[in-house]
C-alpha cells in the first residue's frame, strides 16, 4: 500500500477541495489517461485495488503510471470517546482529487483494452472519471 515513509508533521490539517486541478491536469507520460470529474478523496486501498483490476484487464501488456500519491494522514477517535483530548493517531492516508485531476496513464496497448482497463478501474474509486486519448 501506498503511504509516505517519513512525514515532517505526522498529523495534517484538512483542507477544502475548492476549483479545479491545476498540477497534474494534462498527459505527462503517454497515449491514454483517467482523469477525475468530480472531487474526494481516494485512500491508498482505493488506488491498490484499481491498479490491480487495470493489471488484471492489461494481462501484463501495458504499463501504468499512477499519477496520485497518498500523502493527507486522516486521524479518527475510537468509537464511545468523549469530545476533546485533542487530535488521535493516524488511521490512514489519502489522496485529494480535484476536478480535472489525472489519475493513471497506460501505454503500449490498444484503445479498446485500456478503456476497458479504465473502466473496471473506475468501479473502484469514489469520485467519477473520464477516459482522455492523446
Amino acid at each position: 500500500m501506498l503511504q509516505p515513509k517519513k512525514t515532517k508533521y505526522r498529523k495534517t490539517h484538512r483542507w477544502r477541495l475548492k476549483w479545479l486541478a491545476v498540477k497534474g491536469s494534462t498527459i505527462a507520460f503517454w497515449d491514454y489517461a483517467m482523469k477525475a470529474t468530480t472531487r474526494g478523496y481516494i485512500t491508498s486501498r482505493q488506488i491498490e485495488s484499481a491498479r490491480r483490476a487495470m493489471i488484471r484487464c492489461l494481462k501484463r501488456w501495458g504499463k501504468i503510471w499512477i499519477r496520485i500519491f497518498p500523502d493527507k494522514a486522516y486521524t479518527q477517535k475510537p468509537l464511545e470517546v468523549p469530545m476533546g483530548w485533542g487530535k488521535w493517531s493516524v488511521e490512514m492516508y489519502r489522496a485529494p482529487v480535484k476536478p480535472g485531476r489525472i489519475m493513471f496513464e497506460i501505454t503500449w496497448v490498444e484503445p479498446e483494452v485500456a478503456r476497458e482497463a479504465f473502466r473496471l478501474a473506475s468501479y473502484k474509486l469514489p469520485v467519477k472519471t473520464k477516459v482522455l486519448v492523446d
